[in-house]
Formats: structure tokens, sequence, C-alpha cells
């Protein structure tokens, strides 16, 4: 086995891996969200739906404040900590070790759903419980953050299809979470005390992942990636050593001799260049190159965001009236179809990526995606003040959902991998936040739009 050539991913033992911490850095927070009848269930007011029986004898209990707010809240908690940490993480992470950031943030947010697991037993009152909650969701979102940038960091280093199973177990998370919400609805309305379950196995994922990343470094072909770029300019500092002023300068160009009279290959040269890998790359100078995945990727979730889950949710059946069907079509149509097609266009980007980083078609193919906003607004969506209904029947719902979800997958995943392979070796870190920050980024600014897109309809 030669250098040029490097070891093997044996039994793709990494690519696995990464798709374990994939899986980990989403898996917590869908199963925080799937618990949302738990959370919702324990900020009722008993007083006021005790005094709402005495007066009218009714059994329709009224939502109390923070049952009622307890989305907008909880959107407002995760999005805005997500969009800073990942912001702060692409320049933290040249001054933190990669393995403080992502083993510590694993292990913090293990901590938080430990403690929320323990908290199922602990009788409290609405207010203090919705307060701790709140504060849960801050810190999962922003330990997530952290890792998530880190984790494209890191794949940053190795070849761009090590990003694919990343944005795969990620997209298996959502179809676990979707999973959980329909066989909730099966069984039933649970006790309190069944939803540490939901928790007890989000600290099972997190456990796995931290195993996974102990193990990362033991792999040759990780190791072989991961030090490549330092190793490459050792050999050649080694090589130069009378030119080490220049080397350390990060300005020379080493031009390979060739068989031709005058000792240069004319036509066909070889030009390696070497830096030096203490010298910090520039955020900017990174965004400059990779700037067209970086506001694509942005874009893919603006537009997803933007409808998903907010109008796609609110879609009635004209089939389920009366029926189970009207049971379970937001839950299997919109929430099990996303996930699933979602995770599949992620995972098709391992057998092929098609079209290539430098091509124009794919900056085309993501801005095409905004018809699915006017698509899913002229729908059965209810209520509904100013548009008509266009698209009625739940089969174009259910095609228009399938496109979508596969759609956001598969382009996301493409711009995530191709961002880090618009630069140079060692800058591939800082390019894999400075991604995993424009994902956030279209997050945020899709949870913002979708309330512009609400009122329209």
């Amino acid at each position: 086995m030669t250098a040029r050539d490097g070891p093997q991913d044996r039994y793709k033992g990494v690519w696995l891996i990464f798709f374990v911490l994939g899986l980990g850095t989403l898996l917590p927070w869908n199963f925080f969200m799937t618990a949302r009848e738990y959370f919702i269930s324990r900020l009722a007011d008993l007083e006021e739906i005790g005094r709402f029986l005495n007066e009218t004898g009714g059994t329709a209990f009224p939502l109390s404040y923070l049952q009622s707010m307890f989305d907008n809240f909880m959107t407002l908690c995760a999005m805005v900590p997500l969009l800073i940490f990942t912001c702060l993480n692409s320049f933290i992470h040249q001054r933190i070790p990669q393995q403080i950031r992502i083993s510590g943030s694993l292990v913090a947010i293990g901590l938080v759903f430990l403690v929320t697991a323990i908290m199922v037993k602990v009788a409290m009152e609405p207010l203090p419980f919705f307060i701790f909650t709140m504060i849960s969701i801050v810190f999962i979102n922003s330990f997530g953050a952290i890792l998530q940038s880190s984790l494209f960091g890191l794949a940053g280093l190795l070849p761009a299809s090590y990003t694919a199973p990343i944005m795969s177990g990620q997209g298996l998370a959502g179809t676990f979470a979707a999973l959980a919400m329909i066989i909730s609805i099966a069984i039933g309305t649970e006790q309190p005390e069944s939803f540490i379950g939901y928790f007890t196995t989000a600290c099972v994922a997190i456990m796995l992942a931290i195993f996974s990343y102990i193990l990362l470094p033991h792999m040759d072909f990780f190791r072989y990636y991961s030090m490549k770029d330092k190793t490459e300019y050792h050999v050649y500092n080694a090589e130069l050593e009378t030119k080490r002023d220049l080397i350390k300068k990060a300005a020379l160009l080493v031009f390979l001799p060739a068989d031709e009279p005058n000792g240069m290959e004319q036509n066909n040269s070889k030009i390696i260049p070497i830096h030096n890998p203490d010298e910090k790359p520039s955020v900017i100078t990174i965004f400059k190159k990779l700037w067209v995945m970086a506001v694509s990727v942005c874009l893919v979730f603006t537009v997803t965001i933007g409808v998903f889950p907010s109008i796609t949710a609110k879609v009635s059946t004209v089939l389920g009236e009366g029926n189970r069907w009207g049971l379970y079509f937001i839950p299997v149509s919109c929430f099990l179809l996303f996930n699933v097609f979602d995770w599949t266009g992620r995972s098709l980007t391992a057998l092929f990526t098609w079209p290539g980083k430098d091509s124009c078609l794919l900056p085309v193919m993501v801005a095409l995606r905004v018809i699915f906003i006017p698509l899913f607004m002229l729908c059965n969506v209810q209520p509904r003040d100013y548009l008509p209904v266009v698209f009625s029947h739940d089969a174009w719902y259910i095609i228009f959902m399938i496109f979508f979800s596969i759609s956001n997958g598969y382009l996301a995943s493409l711009c995530m991998c191709f961002g880090p392979k618009k630069v140079l070796a060692h800058e591939a870190e800082t390019a894999g936040a400075v991604m995993a920050f424009f994902l956030s980024l279209g997050l945020a600014l899709g949870a913002a739009v979708s309330f512009l897109f609400r009122i329209l309809i």
C-alpha cells in the first residue's frame, strides 16, 4: 500500500461509526419532541380544571396559557441556541480540541436526558416544570449544535462520501420519532411513567454514540485521513530543510522535476502546495470558496422548515372523516412519509453524487424546490381565509410530500458532502463547521417565514 493510495475502510467501519454519530446527533431531540404530550399534560392547571368542572360539568378541558404556548416557546428555545452555538463553533473549533467538543457535547446531552427521565417521577408545579423543560431544550440544542458542527467538520477531513452517513443517520432519527408517535396513537393514552422509556432510550443511543466515537481514532482509515495533511507537511519539510523559512510562511510551491531536457515538465507539471499546519484558516476566506454550497443548503432547509410542519401538519384529509384514517393521516402522510423519504434521499448520496460539486445544476435544483411552498399552501390546509383549495384529494398531498422529502434529503446531503471539498485539505474541518452553520441558519429562517406562509393561507 502506498501513501497515495491510503488504507481501505475495512467492513465500512468508519462509515458505520459516522452513521451512529449522525443518529446520536438528532435522535435525542426527536425523542424529546415525541414526548410532547407528556410535557403538555404536566403543564395542566389542576385548579383551573376543577373550577371549570364545577361551573360547566363539561369534559373538554381548556388549555392553560403554558400549554397553549408550549410549542411556540419550544421552537424559540430550540432554534435560537442552535443558530448561536453553531455560529460560535465556527470560531471556537480552532481553539477547543475536537475530542472535547464532540465527547463533551454527547455527555452533556446524555446527562440532560438522564435528569429528564428522573423528573418523570418528581412532582412539580406547572410553572417550575415549564421553566425546567425550556432550560433542558436550550441545553440540548446548544450542545447539539456544537456536536453537529464538529461532526460535519470531522467528516470534512475524509472523502466526500463520509458526510452522507451523518445525514442518513439524522434522517433515521426522524423516522424513529415518527414511528414512536404512531405507536403512541395505536396503544392509546399512556401513563406519564411510561415516558421514562423514551428518555432512557435516548440515553442508550447517546452511550452508543460515545462508544463509537471512542473507537474512531483506532481505525486506520480515519487516522490516515485525519493526519494526512500534517504528515505531508512533515515529509516535505524534511525534504526541503533549506527552505524552512518559506514553508513556515505557507507560501512555498514545489514543482516536481520531469524528464524534459530543461528539467521542468511544461505541460503536465504537478504543483503541490505546502502549508503550515499550525496556521489557522480564515473563516471568511473559506466561505468565499464554498458560498454556493453554503447558500444552497441554507435555502434547502428554509423551504423545508417554511412549510413543514407548520403548514403540512394542518392539511385535512377528505377520506378520513369518521374513520381511523383521519386519526393516522397526519402522523403517517406527513411525519412518517417525510422522514422515510428524507432518509432515503440522504442515503442515496452514498450510491451516487449527481450533479457534481462544480455543476451549476445543483443550485438550480435547490432553487426549484421553492415550488413546494405554493403547492402545499394550495392543499386542503384548514382553517384558511384567503387562498382557494386546488389540491384537495389526499393523493396530491402524498405525492407532493414524497418529492418534497426525498429532494430535501438528497440535495441537502449533496451540499454538505461537497462543501468541504471546495477548499484545501487543511481547511476542510473549518469548512464543515461553516456548512453546519448555514444549515442551522436555514432552519431558523424557515421557522421565521413559516409564520408568514401560514398567515397568507
